[in-house]
């Protein structure tokens, strides 16, 4: 007759493991934006972020010429054509979860937008605006 072992903490780890399916981020938009705003010492504004967002820097592509000039739907690469997914955090709870991928990402975006990378206070002021359309 085989015997099993129940353990009170069982049920614990198994919930716990099972979360981590739900939610597999190692961050938050709002840990992000927190972030950023401390490495910048200042608050960060949607407004600019917006602003930022649509405007071209001396360069060919803005932010919004992949992303779209409202970020709550599908975009798509400006020269591949590739979809891309909602960058606002409302319609694609998936962004801004991973710390690797976002700065990669906006390693990448901003140096093809800006021609270098984005500051601190650039990429808080960004997610202020992201996280502000509902």
């Amino acid at each position: 007759m085989a015997h099993s072992i129940r353990s009170p903490w069982l049920g614990l780890v198994m919930a716990v493991g099972m979360a981590g399916f739900a939610h597999a981020g190692d961050t938050t938009p709002a840990t992000q934006l927190a972030h950023w705003q401390a490495q910048a010492g200042v608050a960060a504004s949607a407004e600019r972020g917006k602003q930022f967002f649509t405007r071209k820097h001396g360069a060919e592509w803005s932010c919004a010429s992949c992303h779209g000039a409202t970020p709550t739907g599908t975009g798509s690469h400006a020269s591949t054509g590739k979809v891309i997914d909602p960058m606002a955090p409302a319609f694609n709870p998936e962004r801004f979860t991973l710390t690797a991928k976002v700065e990669r990402w906006f390693k990448r975006n901003c140096k093809d937008v800006l021609s270098r990378e984005c500051s601190a206070a650039e990429k808080a002021d960004v997610l202020a605006y992201l996280t502000s359309l509902k």
